[in-house]
């Protein structure tokens, strides 16, 4: 099998409730990118990833779609089955913009299912949980309206929870109290910085808020910061942005900087070394929060494959992205029900883009 075209395709995905606030970020609609690979057997894989605008981590959309069409060029006529291969190929030709590999290998591990006739998630391990627990975001907003999302959100059957702070100590101690007050006995709430956070301000927030029963997240912009807040903190820690590779996980371990890591899909590369990050995490006993940075039914696909695959008891939560907007760009993405997604058992991911809606590609390498 051999890949004789690739398909770069643009879409906007628009919020259902209008605006997603984190930090001092807030948008009405992400950029998202799908790549569709062809093969000379017939088969099609697609992926997809959609960096959460151009200046929360050091990807953006259009870098995505111009790496994307770097790496084709060198990819065909190579087996997209040979994942490992693709991937070694992909650091070849493109040094960094993991978030651009993400789609590539994402695509591979599609078109590998349907070649093999297995769910994806059977090729990462076997599905080791019928269904994955999901977290709601709470965006950011006024304390009171964030608390009225909460509780709303827990009507609909959720119990975990990720409030958006990171844009001034001062309201953020307001946010956390006003929403942690709502939160009914068993669920589980964090207060999620996105490294928005000054290592004084976050200083005060967790000694201010030192009573609340809530996971604190990735509360500064670097590693360092963070470790500093751990150690002035008995809340439960989280950290996300700036774990971004194994080299920094196993740093973590070591300074027992974390009781959890939220792992992206394309900030990591792809399946493949998510998968990579995931098993070390669950080795080493540390709770694992599997997502990406956005994306439509098709990265939530991902995203449901991996956390089937992954031990229930670390296996913390994930998030089901399709759901927070309102245009769908395929069908088969995970079913969403009582706080839990399920992916499809059809093989590859499951999903079928609707053409549709992604309309004529932005760039075709064939």
């Amino acid at each position: 099998m051999k890949i004789t075209k690739v398909s770069i395709h643009q879409v906007d995905l628009p919020l259902k409730e209008g605006r997603y606030s984190w930090s001092i970020h807030s948008f009405a609609a992400f950029d998202s990118t799908v790549v569709l690979i062809e093969t000379d057997d017939g088969v099609t894989g697609v992926g997809e990833t959609c960096p959460l605008g151009p200046a929360y981590l050091p990807a953006y959309a259009e870098g995505a779609r111009t790496g994307l069409a770097k790496l084709a060029q060198g990819l065909i006529g190579e087996d997209p089955t040979q994942i490992a291969r693709v991937g070694e190929r992909m650091e070849q030709l493109l040094k960094g913009h993991p978030y651009a590999k993400s789609a590539i290998d994402m695509a591979c591990w599609d078109i590998l299912g349907k070649v093999t006739g297995q769910p994806v998630y059977n090729l990462l391990g076997g599905k080791l949980q019928d269904k994955v627990t999901l977290f709601k975001v709470v965006s950011r907003d006024d304390p009171e309206k964030m608390a009225a999302k909460l509780q709303s959100y827990q009507d609909q059957g959720f119990r975990q929870f990720q409030m958006k702070v990171g844009a001034g100590a001062n309201d953020d101690i307001d946010r956390i109290h006003a929403v942690s007050s709502k939160l009914k006995s068993g669920n589980i709430l964090a207060a999620d910085a996105n490294t928005g956070w000054k290592q004084h301000e976050a200083l005060r927030v967790v000694k201010a808020v030192r009573d609340v029963d809530i996971f604190i997240e990735q509360p500064c912009m670097s590693y360092e910061e963070c470790l500093v807040v751990r150690q002035h903190t008995d809340h439960p820690m989280i950290l996300d942005e700036c774990m971004d590779d194994v080299f920094s996980l196993m740093r973590g371990y070591h300074d027992r900087a974390m009781d959890a890591v939220n792992v992206k899909i394309n900030r990591i590369g792809g399946i493949s070394k998510t998968r990579q990050f995931r098993d070390l995490c669950t080795d080493m006993g540390i709770g694992v929060t599997i997502e990406d940075t956005w994306g439509g039914e098709i990265a939530t696909s991902a995203i449901a494959h991996l956390a089937h695959s992954t031990q229930r008891g670390l296996h913390f939560q994930s998030s089901a992205f399709h759901e927070y907007h309102s245009l769908e760009i395929a069908s088969g993405g995970p079913v969403v029900a009582d706080g839990f997604m399920v992916a499809s058992d059809k093989p590859g991911l499951g999903v079928e883009p609707h053409m549709d809606v992604l309309g004529d590609p932005v760039a075709v390498i064939q």
